[in-house]
C-alpha cells in the first residue's frame, strides 16, 4: 500500500520554516507517510509592517508601529535561541523579501528530484544572506548546482510555475493555510513546529506509525549523551 500523502507548506524567508525542516523530514522516517512540500509565499507587511536595513543595521525605510516592531525583535530573539541550539545561523533579513522565485524554484527542482537538495542549500544561504532570492540568476545557479537540469527554468518560471504557484496560493488561502509551516492531515491544518508532536499523535491515531517510537516527542533537537531532555 502506498504511504500517506500529507501536505506542509513552507517558505524561504520564514526562520520558523527553516527550524522545521529537520523535525519535519522526520514523519516519513517514524511513519507511512510522504511529504508533499508545497510553497506559501507569505505577505509579512501586511501584519507585521515592512522595513529596511542597511549593512550597518541602520534603518533607511519602515513602515511598522512600536508593536510591529516588538514582535520583530521578539520573533527573533527566539528563532536564535532555537538555532544555537542546532549549530544554525539566521542572521535578520535587510528587508521583506518576495520569495515568489525561490517558491518557484522548489516547484521545478521537486520535478526535478533535487528538492531537498536545493531546500537545504535556498534556506542555509539565504539566512546567512549569501543568497538573494530574488534574483533569477542566483536561483538559477543553486538549481544547476543541485544537479537539476535548467534548460527550461526560464519558460517554467515566467509561465506555468508561476501559474502553479498561484494557484497554491488560492489553495491554501482556500484551506485557511495562514502561516508556515503548516502541515495538512485529512483536511485538518497543524501550524507551527510546536503542533508537530500532535501531528504525530495524530498519525499513530491512524495507525500509520512505526512500532518502537515515542510519537511524543519533538524531536527539533536529539538527545544529548548524559540523559538530558529534548530541550537541554
Amino acid at each position: 500500500m502506498a504511504a500517506k500523502e500529507i501536505d506542509i507548506y513552507i517558505d524561504y524567508k520564514s526562520p520558523y520554516a527553516y527550524l522545521a525542516m529537520e523535525p519535519a523530514w522526520t514523519f516519513e522516517r517514524d511513519f507511512d507517510v510522504s511529504l508533499n512540500w508545497l510553497p506559501l509565499t507569505l505577505d509579512i507587511a501586511s501584519y507585521r509592517g515592512s522595513a529596511e536595513v542597511d549593512d550597518n543595521k541602520q534603518i533607511v525605510q519602515a513602515e511598522r508601529s512600536d508593536y510591529q516592531w516588538r514582535r520583530v525583535r521578539y520573533t527573533y530573539m527566539d528563532v536564535r535561541r532555537h538555532a544555537n541550539l542546532r549549530g544554525l545561523t539566521i542572521y535578520g533579513t535587510q528587508k521583506i523579501w518576495d520569495s515568489s522565485l525561490a517558491a518557484i524554484g522548489m516547484m521545478y527542482a521537486k520535478d526535478q528530484g533535487v528538492f531537498r537538495a536545493y531546500t537545504d542549500m535556498v534556506f542555509e544561504r539565504f539566512w546567512r544572506r549569501e543568497l538573494d532570492i530574488e534574483d533569477f540568476a542566483v536561483i538559477t545557479a543553486v538549481l544547476q548546482e543541485t544537479g537539476a537540469d535548467t534548460g527550461g527554468f526560464n519558460d517554467y518560471a515566467e509561465g506555468e510555475g508561476r501559474a502553479l504557484h498561484d494557484a497554491i496560493q488560492h489553495q491554501a488561502y482556500e484551506r485557511s493555510v495562514f502561516g508556515v509551516p503548516t502541515i495538512i492531515v485529512d483536511d485538518e491544518p497543524f501550524w507551527g513546529r510546536e503542533q508537530f508532536p500532535m501531528v504525530r499523535l495524530r498519525l499513530k491515531e491512524m495507525g500509520l506509525g512505526r512500532a518502537g517510537e515515542d510519537t511524543l516527542v519533538d524531536i527539533a533537537y536529539p538527545w544529548r549523551a548524559g540523559g538530558a531532555g529534548v530541550d537541554a
